[in-house]
């Protein structure tokens, strides 16, 4: 479409009842990122009140009608995506704003690619908008969708602000609130304070109330690059949006981050849990206590079973699950491990669930079977679920689609980390409607991350890992090695993994940064790094987590057999060396001892050494020659394990303690010197 273009939803898919919003974008140097928000509005084209306004801190409408799904990885980076329900959408909402901000003046014009998609629920794209004449815009509008009579219609705006977030929101009637963090703190977490304690009296097991609910106060939208938990609040402030009408707080509920002491008389004793796990014996017995597990805290628990299936086209409405149920198949029923049902204004949304766990593979002709029989019983996707994490958003098999069908099924996967991922966002960060859910989201987490529940997520580098491995420290490993391609992409869902449990953990996203050109497809990326492995022996990735100074890495030396885990930290614009250098140092107080600190400079090398050597004397960071200082490396060694496991001296779980490592007792601690950084020079 072109800029101001506008078409009917109806005219493009029999199916316009709800789609899926795409906004992506893509930088060379892996630090474009923006937020993405949705508003409501009525005839007048204003917010109705300030629950109108959606965006990463009120991710979702309790109605179903609006969804911020995250992001998801792609081939060229990531792509923010928003469900859309128009079924559920209230009557006096005329139109729907689809808009992204930068912070602090980054712009749009650095980013390239600026484009937005919309798909319908089987992930059918029905058309595109691209934004090519971005410039110093630090907000833009990208589309709206919007009622004529009885149809919706979509409309292509482009429409930037210089102004950023607080320009846009007041265009359509948010007004700007000068209040500094502590006063609308004070005014949120005041209110509803007994009737969230006496909530949490009633529950199955101890849980507190969640901070207060998503809404726009100036702390909430701060943009989450540069929020931390333990961060100070900064003097002033500027003017953030807050929409007109009367301010409500809606209580959810968290678990509480300290447990209650326990009543056991010693270690030995075991609460009882709602799911037990040590009796499973067999493959298949994991696969059906797992499916029946997962199945029924979705359709119990609303937030996390729409959670869920929002992103593969489900509407919002009752859901109910089924497991073992017997489908016609030829001269035998197929019976597919479960079936999700979610009913909408009297229509049925039907997915089929192919379960596995322990790490075993999911089998093409089995899914192939289940989408056969799902396209002639006019069902709308089937699901697999399995260890494995999905690269691209692309399957896992490859099934053959009957195009002379005009039933369309699609095929969507689902891994086992991904559904803790989101378990943890929602009874640690997001909170749920009421404790027993909350309790039930934490049996299942529980349930999920015991030893033997074989849902454990991505736990082998492949067959190929130890011929690779043996070949690099031997050199006989060469370009265009098979085997090479394959070790890359385990080792990007590896990658892939631990941003979803750091995500998780940490209630910010996670993910992995991809440095690539225009028009690189996935496979010969994948190529050009394997090549690379041959020659170099390494694999490398960049991670972004919101809330951290910087994008750090971590990468594995298969010749040295040791894990690098660093971060750049980039100096204050204007402020003195010295005074850089002691800040850093007194920001890690923490950090052990063999932290290794490189001052980064315009040319050659900047001086190096040991925090230990370093805090006695912070001088040391400066260069002798008197070169410009940009910034600090901080970099930690650690051992490598060499099997392709998950055991203790395995490949896995050496790099899942280095990022933990190095998280923990380095990076979490940075933000007291990142409060003088720029935000210009972060990722």
């Amino acid at each position: 479409m072109i800029k101001g273009a506008n078409v009917s939803l109806a005219e493009l898919s029999e199916d316009s009842g709800g789609v899926i919003v795409g906004l992506s974008w893509s930088s060379a140097e892996g630090d474009g990122d923006a937020d993405v928000s949705v508003l409501l509005l009525d005839d007048g084209g204003k917010v109705r009140s300030e629950s109108d306004f959606y965006f990463y801190n009120h991710p979702a409408a309790v109605d179903g009608s609006v969804q911020l799904l995250g992001k998801t990885p792609t081939d060229s980076g990531s792509e923010d995506r928003i469900s859309l329900d128009l079924t559920a959408v209230p009557p006096d909402v005329s139109r729907i704003v689809v808009a992204a901000s930068r912070y602090e003046g980054a712009r749009f014009g650095d980013l390239h690619d600026i484009r937005l998609t919309l798909a319908d629920r089987a992930n059918e794209v029905l058309l595109g908008f691209s934004i090519d004449d971005a410039g110093v815009e630090t907000a833009f509008v990208f589309g709206e969708l919007y009622r004529r009579g009885e149809e919706w219609k979509f409309r292509a705006v482009g429409q930037g602000y210089e102004s950023g977030l607080a320009g846009l929101a007041t265009d359509f009637g948010i007004e700007i609130d000068d209040g500094t963090d502590e006063e609308i703190d004070g005014e949120v977490d005041g209110a509803g304070e007994d009737e969230a304690t006496e909530t949490a009296a009633s529950a199955p097991t101890p849980v507190a109330p969640a901070p207060a609910p998503p809404t726009a106060a100036a702390e909430d939208l701060t943009p989450r690059a540069e929020r931390t938990a333990d961060a100070e609040p900064a003097p002033q402030k500027a003017p953030t949006p807050r929409a007109r009408g009367t301010r409500t707080v809606k209580k959810k509920v968290t678990l509480p981050k300290v447990a209650k002491k326990s009543l056991a008389e010693n270690d030995s004793w075991k609460p009882a849990r709602l799911f037990p796990v040590p009796t499973l014996r067999s493959d298949k017995e994991r696969e059906l206590r797992a499916t029946s597990v997962l199945l029924s805290v979705m359709a119990q628990v609303p937030e996390f079973g729409r959670r869920l299936t929002a992103a593969f086209g489900a509407p919002a409405g009752r859901m109910e699950t089924f497991t073992e149920v017997s489908l016609p198949h030829g001269d035998s029923p197929r019976r597919p491990d479960g079936v999700i049902r979610v009913e909408r204004a009297g229509k049925l949304w039907t997915a089929l669930v192919e379960t596995k766990t322990n790490g075993n593979p999911l089998k093409a002709e089995q899914v192939q079977d289940y989408m056969d029989i799902a396209a002639r019983r006019g069902y709308e996707a089937v699901i697999t679920l399995s260890n494995d994490v999905a690269l691209d958003g692309r399957p896992l098999v490859d099934v053959k689609i009957d195009g002379r069908r005009k039933h369309k099924v699609t095929l969507w996967h689902l891994s086992w980390a991904e559904v803790a991922h989101q378990a943890q966002m929602l009874i640690r960060h997001e909170g749920v409607g009421n404790a027993a859910h909350a309790w039930l989201l934490h049996e299942l987490l529980h349930y999920l991350q015991h030893e033997n529940s074989g849902c454990h997520g991505f736990q082998n580098m492949g067959p190929a890992w130890v011929p690779v491995r043996n070949g690099i420290e031997a050199e006989t490993l060469t370009q265009g090695d098979p085997r090479a391609v394959q070790v890359v992409e385990s080792w990007e869902q590896l990658i892939r993994q631990i941003c979803l449990r750091l995500g998780g953990e940490l209630g910010q996203k996670a993910l992995p940064v991809q440095r690539v050109s225009r028009g690189t497809d996935p496979t010969s990326r994948r190529v050009a790094i394997a090549d690379r492995l041959c020659t170099e022996g390494r694999l490398s990735s960049e991670l972004r987590i919101d809330g951290t100074p910087g994008v750090f890495t971590i990468t594995a030396d298969l010749r040295t057999s040791k894990l690098r885990t660093s971060v750049d930290i980039p100096v204050p614009e204007g402020g003195y060396p010295l005074t850089s250098a002691k800040r850093l140092i007194r920001s890690l107080t923490e950090a052990p001892a063999d932290l290794h600190v490189e001052t980064l400079v315009d040319t050659g090398n900047g001086p190096r050494g040991t925090l230990e050597r370093l805090r006695p004397e912070p001088g040391d960071l400066l260069p002798r020659d008197g070169a410009a200082i940009t910034g600090f490396r901080l970099s930690l060694f650690k051992g490598m394990g060499g099997t392709r496991g998950t055991t203790e001296s395995g490949f896995i779980r050496s790099v899942d303690g280095a990022i933990d490592r190095f998280y923990g007792s380095v990076v979490a601690h940075l933000h007291t010197f990142d409060r003088h950084t720029s935000r210009r020079s972060r990722p």
